[in-house]
């Protein structure tokens, strides 16, 4: 599948010499320029590539500090950035003649929210994707959190864009998931795609991490895990064309995967990754307060942008992210010879800051602030101040040491709505009552301490944000119930998503027994030994000193993710029945209902109550 574009642009406001001024206000301070190893050859074509990723629908402005961040202020640094980039003064003797920009996004571009419920109760379009289609991009890498909602969903915010962007994947095949097949069949989701800029032909290839069915909701889309190989082909094919000038948007959760891949790949010249939330910076480039550069984790030292791979034929290839959450445009400046080899990285590369500060700061996009970001802060400013209980006690929702290492009282909380609610809506669903009750730790979201006090909407929104409902899995047997309980304790030292809260029993484990290891198959190829003890809440023993006890099955409570499959929980292929509420409507149902709005310290204690126990 391929989509010819030719890089949509919005117009800039206002007087040109006043936008480029604007914009060299923003990067005031260069990157360090880095030169490729070539021929030598006279530069003939000067690239600007501008991209994000990991925007996570943070639209209204940074978490941690919103004069910071804002899709609207976003919209005008790119603006400005383009500005420079079309209009650059007269060139030196032996410059590039020609030059062009595009914009990409390497993924995740929206995520479960507050901020995204606003979008999902307003229907399609989609305020995530009206903010993207406004600013232009000419091609998107495909994330994992763009399947949290499942495919239809993602289906919706792709067709917010009204065709002007492509969604790009090698490695995705989407022909088993019928809206998107519909947007394949209209080439609004492909596998690569060329844009065109100033004449120049630029490929783009996407990837999407090969982990995507064990940390998201994909169902019926197909992932290759050989990530190489899709695209290779691809790049290949557009080769074939005579296109000399290849870009890989990727989103493999980690730069170091992407620097990885590179080594085995031939005719990629520029790599754009997402997913890992690195932050590349060079010596005084501005960054949003609190904001550190990631470090090398061999060598401990800075990450300079770029960073380089060496691909399969020895030649350097720039390869770069940035930190999410609409707080830096990336701006990578690339000369290319006649030939379609780069010769060099500009010197004016690197992150540039998105503030509403000086000495950087610059005024919102009127239209996607108008359009966007005000209807989204009065939707969440409404959820604040809907406050539906009390709480006696601090709640634990930070994620180490916190709710993906050890048994906390949110954690609890959490678990006990999924065990209410699956118990309340057991009979209108025909099925068991749940005995127990398992929460995936990476669920539970808000990464923070909730002091006592009033809990609001927009709280629970926070801690449950995703679209998973509440799901019953009866009769589980009890060495798959242990198996389970492995899973949710095999990556303990790692704060891995999987670790578990839990409702109706109690566990012991011990680390130094042998982790499970399950392939991405979904079978156990190491059976993991630390799960000790488990107990449930009437007595009945389930595992005793890492033996198994014969008896009936357990019923279980949890999410639709989890019982598919996600985190790699060995539910395999267990028949469940979702019972109509999401979890962050269980949450809110049972402290509203189950506990009359109010939290005490003595069902809620701070640390737990000794559900789970690490000896």
């Amino acid at each position: 599948m391929t989509l010819h574009v030719t890089g949509g642009r919005r117009l800039i406001g206002g007087s040109l010499a006043a936008a480029i001024a604007a914009s060299l206000a923003v990067a005031t301070a260069p990157s360090v320029a880095a030169t490729v190893e070539t021929e030598g050859d006279r530069p003939a074509f000067q690239l600007t590539v501008l991209h994000n990723n990991d925007g996570e629908s943070q639209l209204i402005g940074a978490p941690a500090d919103p004069d910071y961040g804002g899709v609207a202020r976003f919209a005008t640094v790119v603006d400005n950035l383009r500005a420079v980039a079309q209009n650059r003064p007269p060139f030196e003797p032996g410059e590039a003649f020609r030059s062009g920009e595009i914009l990409l996004s390497s993924g995740d571009n929206f995520l479960a929210g507050p901020q995204f419920q606003a979008s999902l109760d307003k229907g399609v379009p989609y305020y995530d994707s009206t903010a993207m289609r406004l600013i232009g991009y000419d091609a998107s890498a495909i994330g994992n959190h763009e399947f949290d909602f499942g495919p239809d969903v993602f289906a919706q915010f792709v067709v917010g864009f009204g065709g002007t962007t492509p969604f790009v994947s090698a490695n995705l095949d989407v022909s088993r998931e019928p809206s998107l097949a519909t947007l394949a069949e209209r080439n609004a989701i492909v596998f690569r795609t060329v844009v065109t800029t100033q004449g120049e032909r630029i490929g783009i290839v996407g990837a999407t991490t090969p982990e995507l069915p064990s940390i998201s909701s994909p169902r019926d889309v197909r992932v290759f895990q050989n990530v190489q190989l899709a695209v290779q082909r691809q790049v290949n094919a557009l080769t074939a064309r005579g296109v000399d000038k290849v870009i890989l948007i990727s989103h493999l959760q980690d730069i170091d995967e992407e620097l990885g891949l590179v080594s085995g790949l031939r005719d990629v010249d520029v790599v754009v990754g997402g997913g890992g939330g690195e932050l590349l910076a060079n010596d005084g480039d501005l960054l949003v307060p609190g904001d550190i550069v990631s470090t090398d984790p061999d060598t401990g030292a800075p990450r300079n942008y770029p960073l380089y791979g060496v691909d399969s034929d020895g030649v350097q290839v720039p390869v770069v992210t940035t930190n999410g959450e609409y707080k830096y445009v990336g701006r990578l400046v690339v000369d290319f010879d006649r030939d379609g080899n780069v010769l060099q990285v500009g010197e004016e590369s690197g992150p540039v800051r998105v503030s509403g500060v000086a000495p950087d700061a610059v005024a919102p996009d009127r239209q996607i602030q108008r359009q966007v970001v005000n209807p989204v802060a009065d939707y969440v400013a409404d959820l604040e101040q809907d406050v539906i209980a009390q709480s006696e006690v601090a709640l634990e929702g930070r994620r180490d040491p916190g709710v993906r290492t050890e048994e906390t009282n949110l954690g609890n909380l959490v678990a006990d709505s999924l065990l209410y609610t699956g118990q309340q809506e057991a009979a209108n669903f025909g099925v068991v009552p749940p005995d127990v009750a398992l929460q995936n730790g990476g669920g539970i979201r808000n990464n923070t301490l909730i002091p006592p006090g009033p809990i609001t909407s927009l709280d629970t929104f926070n801690i449950a944000p995703f679209s998973n409902f509440v799901s019953v899995v009866p009769d589980v047997p009890r060495e798959q119930f242990k198996e389970i309980m492995e899973n949710a304790v095999s990556a303990v030292e790692s704060a891995d998503g999987r670790f578990a809260q839990v409702a109706g029993f109690s566990f012991t484990y011990t680390l130094a027994g042998t982790p499970q290891v399950i392939d991405d198959n979904g079978v156990i190829v190491t059976p993991g030994t630390r799960v000790l003890d488990v107990v449930l809440d009437d007595g009945t023993v389930i595992v005793d000193g890492g033996a198994v006890l014969d008896g009936p099955g357990i019923t279980v409570a949890t999410n639709d993710f989890s019982a598919r499959g996600g985190d790699q929980y060995p539910f395999n292929g267990l028949p469940f029945t979702t019972v109509g509420k999401s979890y962050q409507q269980s949450l809110e149902d049972y402290i509203v209902e189950g506990l009359d709005g109010l939290i005490t310290a003595e069902q809620y204690p701070e640390g737990g109550e000794g559900r789970i126990t690490a000896v």
